[in-house]
């Protein structure tokens, strides 16, 4: 059932299908995965946000190296809030108390920064992806059009009505529309991220009646009824992330490759990182129920070390572990054959 609106985007992205894998920056999406989803007529993605641009040039270079396809790179547009010594102090207690657990000393060291945006964009310049993708706020116009000049597709994320008309006054080429049911950091960036916790199925129609853009429907979507749903909607093509977890091509870590098929309950905590994401709920994320997290990225810093610790002991009660909200219907299949299955479901082949 492909749409005027999916073929479209097919011919903007260089895709046989609009199906596309979501970019999970820090482990899960790899070269590997983004390489196999895009041979199999998907677009593969690479998060490069904790990546230097040595990084990327590394991973661009391996992706290339497994396919000739179309592939996008992602990054953050990032706002980071200053270091915080009083919410530091505020922290400290549960964070003390998890790492003694832990066999780690009581009190943590803080990782470096991450790389500056500027340095990061310069690596993708180099790269030209067939696709940029970007998510956590909005970059300028001028980026927009000197990442256009260099023939590179440039989507944004939208969680509400509000944010997407934003990014398309700016002028980019699609808007990934973001429901609330999916997994991995929130990016909202105009107002709360409470009020952008918008269902997929409310929030892709009303970005088709608003933006003059392709949407890309993004949440909650893990088979074939879920893309024919979307794009019923008028989405011209569906990003999934979590779906894809579970394929031996990721770099999941084993428990919470485990933990997805039984994740009844996930939650949208700030504990890991300070901003807001969806993931499995556990013991570290009901410490900060009631307890306000640092801001973004000093809490992420802070339990660097912590959240080493517990993916290397096994320990799901700990760890982070992000995950939409539909996670119990992953199917552990190689990434292709996953690719071939939903398209088949969706009756898109």
């Amino acid at each position: 059932m492909t749409t005027s609106g999916a073929t479209d985007v097919q011919r903007l992205l260089g895709v046989a299908l609009p199906i596309i894998q979501a970019p999970m920056a820090g482990g899960p999406d790899t070269p590997a995965l983004a390489a196999a989803v895009s041979n199999a007529g998907g677009l593969g993605s690479l998060g490069c946000a904790y990546l230097t641009p040595e990084k990327i040039d590394a991973v661009v270079a391996d992706v290339r190296q497994r396919t000739e396809r179309p592939f996008a790179l992602n990054l953050f547009i990032r706002a980071d809030e200053p270091d915080d010594a009083a919410a530091r102090e505020r922290v400290l207690p549960p964070l003390g108390d998890f790492r003694r657990e832990l066999g780690l000393p009581a009190e943590p060291g803080l990782a470096p920064p991450p790389p500056p945006f500027e340095a990061q964009l310069e690596a993708v310049l180099r790269a030209r992806p067939r696709v940029f993708s970007f998510t956590f706020g909005a970059p300028t116009r001028e980026v927009v059009a000197a990442l256009q000049q260099e023939r590179i597709v440039v989507v944004g994320t939208a969680t509400s009505v509000d944010e997407a008309e934003a990014l398309a006054a700016l002028g980019v080429d699609a808007v990934c529309a973001q429901g609330a049911e999916a997994g991995g950091h929130r990016g909202t960036f105009l107002g709360r991220f409470e009020d952008a916790l918008v269902g997929t199925m409310a929030l892709v129609p009303q970005l088709v009646a608003r933006v003059r853009v392709p949407v890309i429907a993004a949440g909650g979507i893990m088979d074939g009824g879920a893309i024919r749903a979307a794009l019923a909607l008028g989405a011209a093509a569906v990003q999934l992330g979590t779906a894809f977890l579970v394929c031996p091509e990721a770099g999941t870590a084993a428990p919470h490759r485990e933990a997805l098929a039984s994740a009844r309950r996930t939650v949208v905590t700030r504990a890991f990182s300070g901003r807001a994401a969806r993931g499995i709920r556990n013991r570290f994320s009901d410490a900060f129920e009631r307890l306000e997290a640092a801001p973004f990225p000093q809490q992420q810093r802070l339990t660097a070390e912590l959240r080493a610790a517990a993916v290397a002991a096994g320990r799901t009660d700990l760890m982070q572990m992000w995950a939409g909200q539909a996670a119990p219907l992953v199917r552990a299949m190689p990434a292709a054959a996953l690719v071939e299955t939903l398209a088949r479901e969706a009756g898109l082949a």
